[in-house]
């Protein structure tokens, strides 16, 4: 129960701190992020895509990054697949994701899936994909093809700006 609250907590924050500018709702009315949780609009429902962008483009606060070590020594930072599936909730309710192929290396130790995310704005639609790759030996958590998944979902919405600061930060 702990572990669920502090997601929660979290996605709030990642909430506040992505609708910081004023909104308005159907109403006219004027919507702060200080305002409770539920009076927030969705705010991606009949928006153009520029403005879905936007906020897509912003920098995910560092409560919601998390590092992974790989086998090397380096510690890579990423998001994790649920907290971006929240972001693109918020930001881009409309959106719409597919597995495309999944693909087995052919000395069988690697699998690779391809995904595909779709934005619905009122002005059109755009697709990104993108891949993921994971060792069938790795000894963490889920099978390769859900790691694989996760990681192809986060880079193909990472190709709409969500948590791309990740990949330049180091290159200073």
């Amino acid at each position: 129960m702990a572990l669920r609250s502090s997601v929660l907590s979290r996605v709030r924050l990642c909430q506040r701190s992505f609708s910081a500018k004023a909104s308005s709702s159907d109403t006219g009315r004027v919507m702060f992020d200080s305002e409770p949780e539920e009076d927030v609009p969705t705010s991606g429902i009949s928006r153009p895509l520029s403005e879905i962008l936007k906020e897509l483009n912003k920098k995910v606060p560092d409560s919601l990054i998390k590092f992974r070590h790989d086998p090397n020594g380096f510690s890579i930072k990423y998001i994790p697949w649920h907290i971006v599936n929240r972001i693109m909730n918020l930001h881009a309710p409309e959106w719409s994701g597919e597995v495309r192929s999944i693909t087995y290396s052919s000395d069988g130790k690697s699998v690779s899936v391809v995904y595909r995310v779709t934005i619905y704005g009122t002005d059109a639609e755009i697709y990104r994909e993108s891949i993921g790759t994971a060792s069938v030996d790795d000894p963490g958590y889920g099978d390769p093809v859900q790691k694989a998944e996760g990681m192809a979902f986060r880079r193909a919405c990472a190709r709409f700006g969500l948590g791309l600061h990740l990949y330049h930060e180091d290159m200073s």
